[in-house]
């Protein structure tokens, strides 16, 4: 049986010196998708921040993605996160380089050389989430929704095994948030676990899977139809 791509074991997760959630315990296995909810301010993004090492883990035990967060040293970060693609609510793109040199940015960054093979990366990202054609275009030039479209793609550079998103369609319209859950679930389906954080209800509901809600200190799992 494989071993899981995240395990949490009587987990604290604090915000500064202050506790937000509690004895979390969670798996997540290859190809699952897993939604966070819960009120602002209950510990969602500092879970997720957590996850990929933004916030240190000062109790519990937390395997990701092969890395032992306790003993994780600060060196040892970025070769977590390239294991790791991380979708944020503000898309964080560059804003004074094409988004072809946006992706050719993340790819020097985490070590790639060859420039023929950075390219087909780059395009072989954009044609997954249908954003080739704008490869030329600045991040102004482009509609928010196609901008987080261009950041799932981003994401995907070093064919992660794990997807973390933050509200990533917390600015977008709700037609535009159908459009990129969709983008999501098509990646998940071709084998990568996804974690999601978010507060639109509507989307559950459209794309249920489990869920787990984060309230008075716990996260916990929920039955769709309660949330």
């Amino acid at each position: 049986m494989p071993e899981p791509i995240v395990s949490l074991h009587n987990v604290t997760i604090f915000q500064d010196e202050r506790v937000v959630l509690s004895n979390v315990n969670l798996e997540v296995s290859e190809g699952e998708f897993i939604y966070i909810i819960g009120k602002t301010g209950t510990g969602k993004s500092s879970f997720m921040k957590t996850l990929y090492a933004d916030l240190p883990l000062k109790e519990g035990q937390a395997s990701i993605v092969g890395h032992d967060l306790a003993k994780l040293k600060e060196s040892q970060i970025p070769f977590l996160r390239r294991k790791i693609g991380i979708v944020f609510q503000d898309f964080k793109l560059l804003p004074d380089r094409s988004i072809n040199e946006n992706m050719l940015f993340v790819l020097g960054a985490t070590g790639w050389k060859d420039n023929k093979e950075m390219q087909d990366k780059i395009d072989e990202v954009l044609d997954r989430v249908g954003m080739r054609a704008k490869s030329n275009k600045m991040p102004h030039q482009i509609s928010g929704g196609e901008q987080q479209r261009i950041a799932i793609a981003r994401a995907l550079l070093n064919d992660p095994e794990l997807i973390l998103a933050d509200e990533p369609t917390g600015n977008l319209d709700p037609q535009t948030s159908v459009e990129v859950m969709e983008v999501l679930r098509k990646i998940n389906a071709n084998g990568k676990a996804v974690i999601m954080a978010t507060h639109d209800y509507a989307l559950l509901l459209k794309f249920p899977s489990k869920t787990l809600k984060c309230d008075n200190n716990t996260l916990f799992e929920v039955v769709q139809r309660t949330v």
